[in-house]
């Protein structure tokens, strides 16, 4: 089971459980999109249309993309001129395509356990106690002072 649908002027090939990157789309409630459909298929063939079809996706990560150099140049006439850009995307998994009374949901993610936070263990008393720390003592600065006067000699 898989559908067509229109988001940001292209056009994707989906099926449910899919993580589709798309141009940046404006979320609905709890994070929901619907996408117009232009052809569902179950597998025999286009069976479908736009007006009896509807898929909905969950937003999974709204970010940016790689960035991309845009350089414009004219040989001999002491022109350059570099750009950069970042396109926005939304990340979305198909939860849902329905049709003509027929439903096809993805399956639902495992979801992860919190890891148990690490707990120190108890230290007896003189364990706890702060350390003193002993002085260090240098003993670079002889050997400068040493050097110094051999350089003069």
């Amino acid at each position: 089971m898989y559908a067509v649908i229109r988001a940001g002027g292209k056009q994707y090939r989906v099926a449910p459980g899919d993580v589709v990157r798309v141009e940046k789309v404006s979320t609905g409630t709890d994070g929901q999109v619907e996408f117009p459909v232009l052809a569902v298929s179950s597998g025999d063939g286009v069976v479908g249309n736009q007006s009896d079809a509807r898929v909905v996706g969950q937003v999974v990560e709204e970010g940016r993309g790689a960035k991309i150099l845009v350089f414009h140049y004219k040989r001999k006439k002491q022109y350059k001129k570099l750009r950069g850009h970042r396109q926005s995307y939304t990340a979305v998994r198909i939860a849902e395509i329905a049709f003509g009374g027929q439903s096809f949901k993805a399956p639902d993610l495992p979801k992860k356990e919190a890891k148990p936070k690490k707990v120190k263990p108890v230290e007896d008393e003189v364990a706890s106690t702060p350390r003193t720390k002993k002085s260090a003592v240098k003993k670079a600065a002889p050997k400068k002072a040493a050097k110094k006067a051999a350089k003069k000699k």
